[in-house]
């Protein structure tokens, strides 16, 4: 803790400051002042929580000091020391609750302990101010929680309301406008700091007289409820949204929407629902980007679907197929063009056209027989699909795929028809704990020994090698992605047990999946 001095007598203050071992009661830093005005200056600036004080001093008496400092630093503990005997002094020290009252000429002990009984205090002050805190943040947090469901008859909000001691939240002119964040991943895997986030958020806030009651849902969704008697005018709202869009940049992706401005906190749901309407059409847009419905109604109109882009999954697999690669690639720039910062559709829609993209990029491998070490598989396909952040992120992984497609076309030599359904039943069936090398027989209408006999002539390797060699290889996909548990990549690959997969990795790779998943981060 700080302690300030204030004492007129240069004397006092250094024989004060020498004659006890500050360290052993936790004062760090000494401060000092020669008379009231200066103790008021320095207190401003340096914040003490104990302050030491001469009660008549030149200029500014220490009670017309205290009085004053009071209104800006109310839970410093002050200790008054004085030569005189006044009974009005003392009266004035009870009244700012001054911890103690120190008679002239001062004894190191009577300082010692009024020091560690204003310690004492100043805790307890502290641990008082934090419960009350936090027991005002818990309300706030259920009242912002009740503003996402819709009404009900139910008097809930209200008693929500009063029970925060905010009874003007009630008032009919009070105007709310609800801001959704959306991340890429968790609150707690981003490594922000929410608390001190949202308070850089309210003092913003503050300059244009709003305040925010804020609540967390569903792990990515941060949900702020600005309020204020003035209603958002679309400049104050470019603003308050560029500043809470710098306060997330450090969590990597996200997505903001603001939903309509409504009067009454009985229709603020109307404002979160509207937001929540515009971060689904944020999947169209570039990732941190704030949208608000005075962005969309000055969006170009896109126009109904042109004809190339009326059958696309056809108009792609015919490209696939006939190793159009230019051709191909302006397709897929075409169909970005049309879907990017469109508000018509929603991000299922383009899933599901996409998934059919896929498929068609899959299935012309398996027609042309081109090989890849990793074939195209239904559930990673959802895994594409489920884990894109914006049509940004979906378009690119397709993108991806199709110049692999293309290469992987260029360089592969054609490939037996019998070890290339090998191949692709592996890659359908890899994370089945059960799958052996008499299935793989099976399908290929061959006996065991001589299926193992010609894999190992065409490929150079066993078909165990094989397999074991595919499930790693998709274990290390997996394991970048950070939402896997270990055990879950475990079976996902084929390996019931954890241990075991463990070791086979290790031998695999060098690293256990542990090690490598945080080389990788």
């Amino acid at each position: 803790m700080k302690l300030l001095i204030v004492d007129d007598e240069e004397l006092t203050r250094t024989g004060l400051i020498s004659s006890i071992d500050w360290d052993s009661l936790g004062i760090t830093e000494i401060l000092q002042a020669d008379d009231g005005v200066n103790g008021l200056e320095m207190a401003r600036l340096y914040k003490p929580e104990i302050i030491l004080c001469d009660v008549r001093m030149p200029r500014m008496t220490g009670i017309a000091m205290l009085e004053r400092l009071e209104k800006f630093l109310p839970d410093s503990i002050p200790i008054f020391m004085s030569g005189y005997s006044d009974k009005e002094y003392l009266k004035a020290a009870i009244k700012l609750k001054a911890v103690n009252y120190i008679e002239k000429p001062l004894h190191p002990e009577e300082v010692r302990a009024a020091i560690f009984e204003a310690e004492t205090l100043y805790k307890q002050k502290l641990r008082s101010h934090r419960g009350e805190a936090i027991h005002s943040q818990e309300i706030a947090t259920r009242l912002a929680q009740q503003l996402t469901l819709p009404p009900s008859g139910s008097t809930r909000i209200a008693d929500l309301c009063l029970e925060l001691e905010q009874p003007e939240l009630l008032e009919p002119g009070m105007n709310f406008t609800s801001v959704i964040v959306k991340l890429n991943e968790s609150v707690e895997a981003s490594g922000i700091f929410l608390e001190d986030l949202l308070t850089d958020i309210s003092r913003f806030l503050e300059h244009y007289h709003l305040k925010c009651l804020f609540v967390e849902k569903r792990v990515q969704y941060l949900v702020h409820h600005i309020y204020g008697t003035n209603a958002l005018s679309p400049a104050t709202l470019s603003a308050v949204g560029s500043y809470i869009s710098r306060q997330y940049d450090s969590c990597g992706k996200y997505l903001i929407a603001a939903g309509n401005t409504v009067t009454d906190i009985s229709r603020v749901y109307q404002s979160y629902a509207s937001a929540v309407i515009l971060l689904q059409n944020c999947f169209f847009f570039p990732e941190k980007t704030f949208l608000t419905e005075n962005i969309i109604t000055q969006l170009p109109s896109k126009g109904p679907v042109p004809d190339s882009l009326q059958s696309p999954e056809n108009t792609f697999s015919n490209y696939l197929l006939a190793g159009e690669e230019e051709h191909c690639f302006q397709f897929l720039e075409e169909l970005f063009r049309y879907y990017s910062c469109n508000h018509t559709f929603i991000p299922n829609q383009i899933r599901d056209l996409y998934y059919q993209l896929f498929n068609a990029l899959s299935a012309s491998r398996k027609k042309n027989q081109i090989g890849s070490e990793l074939h195209e598989k239904q559930d990673l396909i959802m895994d594409t699909l489920n884990n894109a952040f914006t049509y940004e992120d979906l378009h690119k992984a397709l993108k991806e795929k199709a110049a692999q497609y293309f290469e992987d076309a260029k360089n592969s030599q054609p490939e037996n028809s019998t070890i290339f359904m090998i191949k692709d039943y592996i890659s359908r069936n890899y994370m089945n704990d059960t799958l052996s090398v008499k299935d793989i027989s099976g399908h290929v209408y061959l006996s065991t020994s001589y299926v193992c006999t010609f894999f190992k002539n065409e490929t150079g390797q066993t078909l165990n090698q094989y397999l074991t060699e595919y499930r790693m290889e998709k274990a290390k996909q997996l394991l970048s992605d950070p939402r896997y548990k270990i055990s879950e990549i475990s079976s996902k690959v084929g390996y019931t047990d954890g241990n075991y997969f463990g070791k086979s990795f290790k031998k695999y790779s060098g690293f256990s999946p542990s090690e490598y998943r945080e080389k990788m981060s």
